[in-house]
C-alpha cells in the first residue's frame, strides 16, 4: 500500500546553504529504528574513535553532522567537550531533548547544540580560539551533500569550512560508504554496516542515476519493519528510508596522510571502522 511507505528525504527548504533534506521530520521520527540499538551500534567503533582522539590528546570535539546526537552522546559519555551542529532542526530536536533529560550530568549540561550549515559554517558557528581539537563527520553524512552544479564546488567549500574548524595539528574524521563496491556490483556491501545496524532492516534496494553516461547519484532504499508499538494499528507498516548520496569526495589539500585515510576498492572491509 502506498500509505505504508515513508519517503523520508526531501529537497527541503533553506534560506541559504544546503537544503534541509529532513525538513518534513519523517526521518527524525523513525531514525532510531533505522540505525538500530544505540549501545550495540556505537560499541562497534567507540573504542576505535575514542582511542584515536585520546592518542592525539583531543579534548574538544565538533560533530558537524550530529543528526539526533547519537555520536555526540557517545563522546559526551566518554568525557569529551562536545559541540554538535546539524542543518536539520527536526533532527536537532531529539538531541536537544536528550540534553534536557540529562542536564544534571555535567557533560550534558555543557553540551553545545547549534543549527549550522556546512556551506555557511563559518558564519553559523563561532570557532573557539584556534579551533576544535577534533572535528567528526560520521554516518555517511558528507556523501549526502548534492553536487547540484556538477563541478563539486559545494563539496570543496564544505570541506574547507569543516577543516577550518580544526585547530592546527588537530584531527578530522570523515567516513562514508564504499561506493566503489556499489557501482561495481549494483548493491550495498555485504556484512555488518557500522552506522546503520538495525535488526529491523528487511531489504536494501540500490539504484544509480547516470548523467551523460557517468554515475551521478546512488539511491539506497531501506525497507524497515516497524514494530506494532511504533506503527500503531498497522503492524505491517514499513518505512523506506531513501538516501541520495553524491558519489565522489575530492582529495583534501596536501593529499591523504596515511593509507588508512583513503578507501580503495576492496581494501577496507565494510565492518572495519578505519
Amino acid at each position: 500500500m502506498v500509505d505504508s511507505v515513508y519517503r523520508t528525504r526531501s529537497l527541503g527548504v533553506a534560506a541559504e546553504g544546503l537544503p534541509d533534506q529532513y525538513a518534513d521530520g519523517r526521518a527524525a521520527r523513525v531514525w532510531q529504528l533505522y540505525i538500530g540499538d544505540t549501545r550495540s551500534r556505537t560499541a562497534e567503533y567507540r573504542s576505535w574513535l575514542v582511542a584515536l582522539l585520546r592518542q592525539h590528546r583531543c579534548r574538544s570535539v565538533l560533530d558537524v553532522a550530529c543528526g539526533t546526537g547519537v555520536d555526540s552522546i557517545m563522546l559526551l559519555e566518554e568525557g569529551f567537550l562536545v559541540t554538535s551542529v546539524d542543518a536539520s532542526d527536526k533532527m536537532l530536536k531529539y538531541a536537544l531533548k536528550e540534553r534536557w533529560e540529562r542536564r544534571k550530568e555535567e557533560p550534558f549540561d555543557r553540551w553545545v547544540i547549534e543549527e549550522a550549515n556546512w556551506l555557511t559554517l563559518e558564519k553559523d558557528l563561532e570557532k573557539p580560539g584556534d579551533g576544535f581539537d577534533a572535528v567528526i563527520c560520521l554516518g555517511n553524512s558528507f556523501a549526502h551533500l548534492p553536487d547540484f552544479k556538477g563541478d563539486q564546488s559545494d563539496h570543496k567549500l564544505a570541506l574547507r569550512n569543516i577543516a577550518s574548524m580544526v585547530r592546527p595539528g588537530g584531527v578530522l574524521v570523515i567516513d562514508h560508504r564504499n561506493y566503489d563496491h556499489i557501482l561495481a556490483t549494483g548493491c550495498a556491501p555485504p556484512g555488518k554496516n557500522i552506522y546503520y545496524k538495525s535488526d529491523l532492516t528487511k531489504d536494501i534496494t540500490t539504484s544509480v542515476l547516470l548523467v551523460n553516461n557517468k554515475a551521478h547519484m546512488v539511491t539506497l532504499d531501506y525497507t524497515v519493519q516497524v514494530p506494532a508499538t511504533e506503527a500503531g494499528a498497522s503492524p505491517e507498516l514499513s518505512a523506506s528510508l531513501q538516501q541520495v548520496s553524491a558519489l565522489v569526495l575530492p582529495t583534501p589539500a596536501g593529499g591523504f596522510h596515511s593509507p588508512a585515510e583513503r578507501c580503495l576498492p576492496g581494501e577496507v572491509p565494510a565492518q572495519h571502522p578505519g
